[in-house]
């Protein structure tokens, strides 16, 4: 595998390196904001490189949600137009992907409830039947959004202490990967983006119920410690901080794998406990934006790989007239 397309210069590996707080998810990067710059200016080469970026991984994810492709491509198109609309209001407090993938999924979402309210109008109509409600990590962001609009409404916790907060969270979470503690990522991840139970959690992993919600108190603390010392005025008595942490979690992926490390794990370049981590986080826990990246990478590689086949075609066919 040649692989040579994966985005350089914007993610680093978990090969024995921690994510630079300038790269997580969390925050925006040099390069993204340069480009963003550029955009800003009306550089339609630093457009169409963003088009290029990131119109695949998206789409993938789409094309998952809904039936058709050709809806799938229309919502991608739409994501693209309401960013350029947003892009004057974009503060920069995640990344370009994941701003993308938030609008992305709340146009999803959008669709999910009117054909749902569609079906429950007619099911008012036959008077039986049950609201189909869909499975999977993407059906827990969508039952999430009322509580993700919300907060989003409140301006005191969404603006003044969004920071703030994810930044605790993110120096909680590099200081996990520092350490290598694998096992307490899993857990923090199934319970703070996944909204896994501690008896799921227990029996996935195959640990005990006590040690999950021992972990979970533990990591809950230092968030509050972490907290109170970054900012005196993070009122904590009036806040649910788990309900906090779950939905800026949810809102920016904080434990999502950078793409080059999806990019690493699919072409086993990773040392082991981060390709079980991420084979993990891909199969197991099954992040569906993460499997956009990974097959929107597969299908790059393939294609790269068809051009680099046809290219060595025309050379062995026409190196004979080139000699000549």
């Amino acid at each position: 595998m040649c692989l040579n397309h994966i985005d350089s210069g914007l993610d680093e590996s978990f090969s024995g390196q921690i994510l630079s707080r300038t790269v997580t998810m969390g925050q925006i990067n040099k390069a993204d904001q340069l480009l963003l710059d550029q955009i800003g200016q009306g550089d339609s080469l630093a457009w169409q490189q963003l088009l290029d970026r990131y119109q695949g991984r998206l789409l993938a994810f789409a094309k998952t949600k809904l039936r058709q492709s050709a809806d799938a491509e229309d919502i991608v198109q739409d994501t693209f137009i309401s960013f350029l609309k947003s892009i004057a209001n974009f503060r920069g407090q995640s990344s370009i992907e994941t701003y993308l993938f938030s609008i992305l999924r709340r146009k999803i979402i959008d669709v999910y409830r009117s054909a749902n309210h569609k079906h429950m109008m007619l099911l008012d109509d036959m008077a039986s039947g049950d609201q189909d409600s869909g499975s999977g990590l993407f059906q827990h962001h969508a039952s999430d959004e009322m509580t993700a609009s919300r907060y989003a409404r409140n301006d005191e916790n969404k603006h003044l202490h969004e920071s703030t907060l994810s930044e605790a969270i993110n120096s909680l979470i590099d200081d996990i990967k520092q350490k290598k503690n694998i096992r307490d990522l899993q857990i923090i991840e199934m319970l703070f983006y996944f909204n896994w139970s501690n008896q799921k959690i227990a029996e996935t992993l195959d640990v005990k119920v006590n040690n999950v919600g021992i972990i979970k108190h533990r990591y809950i603390q230092q968030l509050r410690d972490h907290l109170s010392h970054l900012d005196q005025s993070f009122d904590l008595r009036h806040i649910n901080l788990e309900s906090l942490v779950k939905t800026l979690w949810l809102e920016q992926r904080l434990s999502c794998p950078k793409r080059s490390t999806i990019g690493g794990y699919y072409l086993e370049t990773l040392e082991k406990e981060w390709m079980d981590f991420v084979d993990f986080h891909l199969n197991q826990l099954g992040c569906e934006f993460c499997h956009a990246n990974l097959s929107d990478i597969k299908q790059k590689d393939e294609s790269k790989q068809e051009q680099t086949v046809f290219r060595q075609r025309i050379m062995e066919s026409t190196i004979g007239f080139l000699r000549k």
